[in-house]
């Protein structure tokens, strides 16, 4: 199975994977990304064989997994997968809270791994 197979059919389990780690880090942190087009929040992981598979929030309505990898060639390619309303609930509401402020304000923001927990 390709990458864009594995996006594309597993994005719900790649989510998971993302969400346990960056949860269960001290502290991680939500960016604030652009380019000429649009803006987005996002937070990320990097796994061993250099690749990075980030959530990204362009509103409370658009959530997509991203995946960016390495080919045989050493050549950098990004696959984005927009999540359907399922695999968006899975998201901690005050994930989910965190994500659209950074997005809103335009500016990243520090959380402990634990801050989900605290009422």
């Amino acid at each position: 199975m390709n990458y864009e197979d594995f996006v594309k059919n597993h994005a719900g389990e790649m989510l998971q994977k993302l969400l346990t780690e960056v949860l269960g880090k001290d502290a991680f942190d939500i960016r604030h990304d652009y380019n000429d087009t649009e803006q987005w929040s996002v937070i990320s992981i990097h796994t061993e064989d250099d690749n990075e598979i980030s959530l990204r929030v362009y509103g409370s309505d658009k959530y997509s997994l991203y995946f960016g990898y390495y080919d045989e060639d050493d050549d950098f390619h990004e696959l984005l997968q927009p999540l359907t309303t399922e695999e968006k609930n899975t998201i901690p509401k005050g994930l989910q809270n965190a994500l659209e402020k950074v997005l809103g304000d335009e500016r990243g923001l520090r959380l402990p791994g634990n801050f989900l927990s605290r009422s």
